[in-house]
């Protein structure tokens, strides 16, 4: 009753949005004067609720730095003056770090100085008024190497090269911790993005991160908006470049996908466009399937630029270095200058929504993978919530579901993954292994798609329909001795339920007794090499493999035929003389498969 009454008051706190230091001072109170076995339980309460609240605070966080990547995206967007949007950028860095101070340098013509652009929280004039040598400081070695650099303080930090004027500017701001992250165009350093504290603090790995993906969508911004203040001192090919730009724009701030985007560009260039992700897989195609080549493909990223490719051009997609994907434009052997400023517009747009798209996959990625993981590994523990998640996500659990597990060696579990995503209700990695729960999938069929999208074999074990978390953890058990029963029968590239594997299916089957027909069959061989170290089973495998060739057994074991006879009159002594009789030989040859296709089966005397 004790623990009872303490979740019910630690849920009506958490509920209340209770902080942890009010969950804690409520269980110190309840447990003053409780017995030991009492205040114990009050402890183990509040620990669960403190998880409980650290989650959600968790699931709140990603939710809003997904939000606010988006919103700055649509801002950034929508900004004209490049002065703005520089404004802008810094005003969201400030907001999302929550930090005292955040500004932006940018680096001069001569890749020589970084000097202060935009600044926000700032007192001192001296500060913003400052420029840094390539090199020089925080922000100079930032601009230098092209990495980000953090320091809780920046005074005491010797990695740094110190000068007397950047120290004093510093030290006029009152600032201590300080991150700085580049921004980047292709290969090329701009400028460096900054946060500072004027107390010292440790900037965690998500906050790195989420100050280079503001980074990356900054240095697009920035980049788009200095392109489009050029545009408008040029001529009326220039301006219509800002026109096909803002109805490009539009489209993804409407919520349109590749393949509307690409169908507007072709429609603007008079021309086909073909879209591929930065793997070379096709995203999108308006006209003739090109794939580029690669080397024209890298020519586009270390350039910025669209680069002719014979009868086509390629522009590559970039988030600073990074390659999101490349457009090719065929149809169009000549490219005037405006129609070619059009093309890199697009390929600018076309980073922004390929960006965005990734950003949109990696929170989805993890909200779906850890209901995949909460569902399998702790289906019973509250199946009404998995199932709430599960809706939220438009996928109903209380509906027959096919569980299938993928497996391919070529290939990353990442890939696979975006590879099945399409065929599936939910896809997510678990326990190594790509999972996918879907209404209706026949898995030798999935196989040979998947095994075509990524280019080797992929080898799938299903099991199913199932409902309801429980159900659907068990079928993912079976599942998972299906593949591993494909595997070990070399059937890879080949998909299978249970059902579908014959006597083997049959004894991995739920209701099969495995352990009892391993005892019957190979139980005193199992026996003796338990006992004496031997490798009788591995020798009877290996001389049924080699066809009963005593001479072919021992090249695979490499021992002399003498030791292989031996063994095999000892075999005959545990399982009797007529163990090599076509019947019994068939018998025992199932049993090694099965022995190796469950490795974790426990056979007991």
């Amino acid at each position: 009753m004790a623990r009872v009454n303490a979740f019910r008051e630690l849920l009506e706190l958490l509920a209340e949005g209770a902080d942890g230091g009010q969950l804690t001072k409520l269980a110190a109170g309840r447990a003053l004067g409780l017995p030991p076995d009492e205040a114990a339980e009050w402890t183990a309460a509040t620990d669960a609720a403190l998880r409980v609240r650290h989650a959600l605070v968790e699931h709140q966080r990603r939710e809003a730095e997904l939000s606010a990547l988006v919103d700055t995206a649509s801002d950034l967007a929508r900004l004209r003056d490049p002065d703005a949007v520089l404004r802008s950028i810094v005003h969201r860095v400030r907001m999302l770090l929550g930090v005292d101070v955040s500004y932006l340098s940018l680096n001069d013509d001569t890749g020589a100085q970084t000097y202060m652009r935009v600044t926000e929280g700032s007192v001192s004039a001296l500060f913003q008024q400052l420029s840094l040598g390539i090199g020089e400081g925080l922000g100079g070695l930032v601009a230098q190497t092209a990495r980000p650099y953090a320091t809780p303080d920046y005074f005491a930090d010797s990695r740094f090269k110190h000068t007397r004027t950047i120290d004093t500017a510093v030290r006029e701001e009152g600032l201590v911790s300080i991150i700085g992250v580049p921004l980047t165009l292709g290969r090329r350093v701009i400028g460096v993005l900054y946060a500072a504290d004027r107390a010292p603090r440790s900037y965690s790995p998500d906050e790195v991160a989420l100050l280079s993906s503001l980074a990356d969508h900054a240095a697009i911004s920035i980049d788009n908006a200095q392109l489009l203040a050029e545009t408008r001192r040029a001529n009326s090919d220039i301006r219509r470049a800002e026109e096909v730009h803002d109805r490009l724009t539009a489209l993804v701030l409407r919520g349109a996908d590749v393949p509307e985007v690409a169908a507007a560009v072709a429609q603007v260039l008079d021309g086909g466009i073909v879209l591929h992700d930065a793997t070379g897989v096709e995203l999108a195609c308006v006209g003739p399937s090109v794939v580029p080549p690669a080397h024209i493909v890298a020519r586009a990223q270390a350039s910025g630029r669209a680069v002719s490719a014979g009868d086509a051009w390629v522009c590559a997609a970039l988030a600073g270095p990074e390659l999101l994907g490349s457009l090719v434009l065929t149809g169009r052997p000549t490219l005037p200058d405006a129609d070619r400023l059009l093309f890199e517009r697009a390929g600018l747009v076309t980073a922004l929504l390929l960006l965005l798209r990734r950003s949109v996959a990696h929170v989805e990625e993890q909200v779906r993978g850890e209901l995949l993981t909460d569902l399998l590994t702790a289906p019973d523990r509250s199946p009404a919530t998995l199932i709430a998640r599960g809706r939220r996500l438009g996928v109903d659990l209380t509906s027959p579901l096919m569980v299938l597990i993928a497996h391919a060696d070529g290939v990353s579990r990442g890939r696979l993954a975006a590879a099945a995503s399409g065929h599936a209700a939910l896809v997510g990695v678990h326990a190594e292994e790509v999972v996918l729960l879907a209404v209706d999938a026949d898995p030798d069929k999935l196989a040979h798609t998947l095994s075509t999208l990524v280019g080797c074999p992929v080898t799938v074990g299903a099991a199913g329909p199932a409902t309801g978390p429980v159900d659907l953890a068990a079928a993912h058990a079976e599942a998972g001795r299906c593949l591993r029963a494909l595997r070990a029968l070399g059937q890879s590239g080949k998909g299978a339920s249970l059902s579908g594997l014959g006597f083997v299916g049959v004894l991995l089957g739920d209701r099969a007794d495995v352990d009892g027909f391993l005892r019957t069959t190979l139980g005193p061989v199992l026996d003796y090499d338990a006992r004496r170290g031997t490798e009788l089973i591995r020798t009877m495998r290996t001389y049924f493999d080699c066809g009963q060739s005593l001479t072919r057994a021992k090249d695979v074991l490499h021992v002399h035929v003498n030791t292989v006879v031996q063994r095999l009159d000892r075999i005959s002594s545990l399982l009797g003389a007529d163990w090599q009789t076509p019947e019994r030989a068939l018998e025992l040859q199932l049993a090694l498969r099965v022995l190796a296709i469950s490795p974790g089966t426990r056979v007991s005397s």
